[in-house]
């Protein structure tokens, strides 16, 4: 078991608990910058693609796992920042102008349908944000001039700096610009949860009666919470229209809202960490999947028969299985292991007991 002795006031304030959790996160970093030199052009395509997701499940968190407040719409706004980043760029915006234009117009109009919308609570909310998601789909076509309607859109290589990008014929450099995008949102996601903004999302996420009790402006919080989360979100969509190359209003149906909802659950609701490792199941559960499909093919002697549906299904197996077996996700089953090892033999079963975390007043909302 590792004790921290703490020496200096500065140790409070830093995003790491000491050194060693801070080598752990350097050695990671330097694995991913490795990455590229040692994987193919396709497994670099699914790391890059895990990356995208973990930042638009990052964008989740922030109003789901450290605001307590559910969204089922958040691919409107992976198409507000995809849309909004290749029309400024067909404008004639610099893209190093265009992707953070992107990220902030998707989080000022985020900000602005919250205020009505998060006069709602639990499912109604949920609801009304999946509605949001609908309607976008709809808007997208109605706008043809500007978003190429049922047609789509192409991205074009992106300059960044002098240097031309491409997600298909510069594969290792978009890696690093969507690996970049990534830790600095990361940091910046760190920091915010250490500052008193990030404390009072967690204080509403825990009780809004208490929250309000100790002088959290309720209403305030969750707007400025669905702004950031949408801000996220929108450099996440950015991004993914990149790497998709091409796209339109099916590409972010409502069934990608499901989808980020249920990773951020499956990774571990309410951390940092979950929303990579849910990330993860999602890059690499299709190919896995494949793999998987080949393997039993050759064993049994039979052709490879695609089932519709197969990736869902098993997405939403893995799901209930986690709900009922393990509410934390996998970075909470990971969380009990290391205390296991940590406190042996002095661990006890109930240490991760789930308690009610609600009023009696709020039970109903």
């Amino acid at each position: 078991m590792r004790i921290v002795f703490k020496t200096d006031y500065m140790q409070d304030l830093r995003p790491w608990k000491d050194g060693y959790q801070l080598s752990l996160y350097l050695i990671l970093i330097a694995v991913a910058i490795a990455a590229p030199f040692v994987v193919d052009a396709f497994f670099l395509g699914e790391l890059t693609n895990v990356l995208i997701w973990a930042l638009a499940g990052l964008g989740l968190m922030v109003l789901t796992g450290h605001t307590g407040q559910a969204s089922l719409g958040h691919a409107a706004f992976l198409a507000m920042g995809c849309y909004a980043n290749i029309i400024l760029i067909e404008a004639g915006v610099p893209f190093v102008l265009a992707f953070p234009l992107a990220g902030i117009i998707t989080g000022v109009v985020g900000m602005l349908i919250a205020i009505p919308a998060l006069r709602l609570h639990g499912i109604y909310l949920a609801i009304a944000t999946m509605a949001m998601s609908i309607l976008v789909d709809d808007i997208i076509v109605l706008t043809e001039p500007w978003t190429g309607g049922v047609g789509g859109k192409y991205a074009p290589s992106i300059n960044v700096f002098g240097l031309m990008i491409d997600r298909w014929g510069t594969p290792v450099e978009f890696y690093f610009l969507t690996l970049g995008v990534t830790i600095l949102v990361t940091l910046g996601y760190i920091n915010l949860l250490r500052a008193p903004l990030g404390r009072s999302f967690i204080a509403v996420r825990d009780s809004e009666v208490s929250a309000q009790a100790m002088g959290v402006d309720v209403a305030r919080t969750k707007a400025i919470s669905f702004g950031v989360s949408c801000a996220i979100t929108g450099l996440a969509g950015a991004l993914m229209g990149l790497f998709a190359g091409a796209f339109n209003n099916e590409t972010f149906s409502v069934v990608i809202s499901i989808q980020l909802l249920m990773m951020i659950v499956i990774g571990g609701l309410g951390s940092i960490h979950g929303a990579f490792l849910g990330a993860i199941v999602v890059g690499f559960l299709p190919q896995f999947l494949s793999i998987a499909k080949e393997w039993v093919g050759a064993v049994i002697g039979g052709s490879n028969v695609a089932i519709p549906g197969l990736e869902f299904g098993i997405f939403g197996l893995i799901l209930i299985v986690f709900i009922l077996f393990e509410p934390m996700g996998i970075y909470g089953r990971w969380l009990k292991i290391r205390t296991w090892f940590e406190l042996f033999p002095f661990y006890r079963k109930d240490m991760f007991k789930r308690q009610k975390s609600y009023l009696k007043t709020e039970r109903l909302r």
